[in-house]
C-alpha cells in the first residue's frame, strides 16, 4: 500500500483536477444556440480536408472523415447552407461561406489551446489529449477562451507542432517542410506532425523523435523510401509513412 502521505497528495491532485473540470462545466450552460455540436464539428472537418484542396469538397469525402453515410451528410450540408455557413452544391460539393470559415478556425484555436492546458497544466501525453479537446472546444465563452490564452502564455502552437490561430483567425506566416522532402546530409528541427493519431504518436515517443528535437538525414533507402536519421548521436530509421508526417524547419 502506499503511504498516507502519497495517497493524501493523490487526492488534493484529483480533488484540484476535479474542481477545475466542475468550473468549466458552468461554462456549458452559455454553449450556442446557434450551431449544434455536431454541425460545429462538420465545419471544422470541411475546414481541415479544404486545406488540401482548393476547390469544392466531396461529401463522399467528408463522409468518410466522419465515418457516416454519405446520404447523412448531404442532409447536413442543406441544414448548413439554409444557416450560410456553406455554399452547397448538389452532386458536386460544398465549401465554407466566410462566416462558416470564421466559425470553424474559433473551434480550431479553442481545440488547440486546450490542448497545450491538458498538456502543459495537466500532464497529459500528446496522443492523450485530442479527444478530450474534442468536448471543450464547444465551450461557447470568448472570455474563457482568452484568459486560458493568457494564461498559457500565448502559445503559438499546440502540443503536435500545428499553428494556433489569434483571436481574429489569424495564423503565423511560420513554413515548415516534411521530413521525406530534405535530401541526405540536411539538418531540421522537428515542429510538428501531420498525423495526429494514438499509435502514431506513441510510435514517435517511442523512437524519442519529440518536438524541438534535431536531427540530421543520413541515407534515404531508394528501395523503400525509409529514411536514416541521426537523432541525438544515435541512428534510427523511420518508413516512408513515417518521414511524410514529420514537419521540419531547417
Amino acid at each position: 500500500m502506499l503511504p498516507n502521505f502519497i495517497l493524501q497528495i493523490e487526492l488534493i491532485n484529483i480533488f484540484n483536477l476535479l474542481t477545475i473540470f466542475l468550473d468549466l462545466s458552468k461554462y456549458y450552460v452559455r454553449y450556442t444556440s446557434m450551431q449544434s455540436y455536431t454541425e460545429e464539428n462538420y465545419l471544422k472537418v470541411i475546414y481541415h480536408l479544404s486545406l488540401s484542396n482548393d476547390g469544392l469538397i466531396t461529401t463522399n469525402a467528408i463522409a468518410e472523415r466522419v465515418q457516416t453515410k454519405a446520404a447523412s451528410v448531404t442532409d447536413m450540408m442543406r441544414k448548413l447552407a439554409e444557416k450560410q455557413l456553406v455554399s452547397y452544391q448538389k452532386y458536386q460539393g460544398v465549401k465554407l461561406t466566410d462566416t462558416g470559415k470564421a466559425i470553424a478556425i474559433k473551434i480550431v484555436r479553442k481545440h488547440r489551446l486546450w490542448e497545450v492546458f491538458l498538456v502543459d497544466k495537466l500532464h497529459f501525453k500528446w496522443d492523450e489529449v485530442h479527444d478530450i479537446a474534442e468536448e471543450l472546444e464547444h465551450i461557447n465563452s470568448s472570455e474563457l477562451v482568452e484568459r486560458l490564452n493568457e494564461y498559457l502564455k500565448f502559445p503559438t502552437n499546440d502540443p503536435h507542432g500545428d499553428p494556433i490561430p489569434d483571436k481574429n483567425g489569424k495564423f503565423g506566416n511560420e513554413v515548415f517542410i516534411k521530413l521525406s522532402k530534405l535530401k541526405s546530409e540536411q539538418t531540421g528541427i522537428l515542429m510538428g506532425v501531420s498525423e495526429h493519431s494514438s499509435p502514431f504518436l506513441r510510435h514517435l515517443e517511442k523512437l524519442e523523435l519529440t518536438l524541438g528535437k534535431r536531427i540530421q538525414i543520413l541515407d534515404i533507402i531508394s528501395f523503400d523510401g525509409s529514411v536514416e536519421l541521426l537523432l541525438d548521436n544515435k541512428k534510427i530509421n523511420v518508413s516512408r509513412d513515417v518521414a511524410k508526417h514529420l514537419l521540419v524547419k531547417i
